[in-house]
């Protein structure tokens, strides 16, 4: 555990365990991790910095001018978590693989956690996690700072290279993130586009926060946002204008077709019983990632439309059965 996080915890610890708010003076004398020699004026924002991180986690802590400091514990936590030993063990686990996981953004505030239940009696098995598959440290790092800007509702800036190797500079108000299939994603309104835009972590570069007047957000996010709505299948992005696709499942395949269009698109049934077919229309915006999945989740699935495509497709089967004997 790092000195920065061994200190966040203690201080946390001790604002829980008091009954009543804590002197600001007290923190400094008792909470492990401020350096006995500090000037006055260090130690102020070293502790102001602390409260503000502890904030970010999800602890509602009040001061007073007059230096007295609490915990609001009925702000901070919906119910009481009691964990068994082997629910221990379990996050303990899952948590330890996510710690070694560079892609995982959120390594600081998922140590703390892993704090609290370290008193149990329960050794976690060794488990390994990969949440992006893609320059994992890259993505992880980019994750982290988009997270603090959608937290704070700051705007970001950044360099991007889209799908079709277009490099232009973008700046983004972020108002959620998802991981999909290996890859981060941030979603939020582009200020030059003004349209709101899904961006891949892996593609972004040179991403700064605005940091003119940090305490201050930079927008409001919109009451009836919901990230989930911009999770798609992996040919719904892109920079490509959206098409129309149609796709067909052979009877044989057609007890597949619900699980693997996930909801999207509209998906028909055709015929009944096992002579049953289905068709699939969905809007998509990448045209070789539609190839690529309709390659990856066969035989038995078809390019119906657009013609141009499906004959692309064809020409590059065919191409790899020739090359392949």
């Amino acid at each position: 555990m790092t000195d920065a996080t061994e200190r966040l915890v203690n201080l946390a610890l001790v604002l829980a365990s008091s009954p009543e708010p804590v002197s600001t003076e007290r923190i400094r004398s008792e909470v492990t991790g401020y350096p006995p020699d500090q000037d006055d004026d260090a130690f102020e924002r070293m502790f102001e910095r602390d409260k503000d991180a502890l904030r970010q986690t999800g602890l509602a802590i009040e001061s007073t001018p007059e230096g007295l400091n609490r915990l609001d514990a009925s702000a901070t936590f919906a119910t009481e978590v009691a964990l068994s030993p082997t629910d221990a063990a379990v996050v303990r686990t899952i948590g330890a693989a996510l710690l070694d996981d560079p892609s995982f953004p959120f390594a600081e505030d998922l140590r703390y956690a892993i704090t609290k239940v370290a008193a149990l009696d329960a050794s976690p098995a060794p488990a390994l996690s990969r949440l992006a598959d893609e320059d994992p440290e890259t993505q992880g790092a980019h994750v982290a700072e988009l997270s603090t800007a959608a937290t704070a509702r700051k705007k970001v800036s950044f360099g991007y290279v889209n799908s079709a190797g277009e490099a232009r500079d973008h700046e983004i108000e972020p108002y959620g993130l998802f991981v999909r299939e290996g890859r981060w994603y941030a979603v939020g309104r582009d200020t030059k586009l003004d349209e709101v835009r899904v961006y891949a972590a892996s593609r972004m570069s040179d991403l700064a926060v605005n940091a003119s007047k940090p305490k201050s957000p930079d927008f409001e996010r919109p009451a009836d946002f919901d990230v989930a709505s911009f999770i798609g299948l992996p040919f719904q992005y892109g920079p490509g204008e959206p098409f129309e696709v149609t796709i067909e499942f052979d009877p044989g395949v057609v007890w597949r077709a619900e699980g693997l269009t996930a909801g999207f698109g509209t998906l028909a049934r055709n015929g009944e019983g096992d002579d049953a077919s289905a068709t699939w229309t969905v809007t998509a915006r990448d045209r070789r990632r539609v190839m690529r999945w309709v390659v990856a989740n066969g035989p038995g699935i078809h390019i119906s439309s657009p013609e141009d495509l499906r004959g692309e497709l064809l020409i590059g089967l065919t191409e790899v059965v020739n090359a392949h004997e």
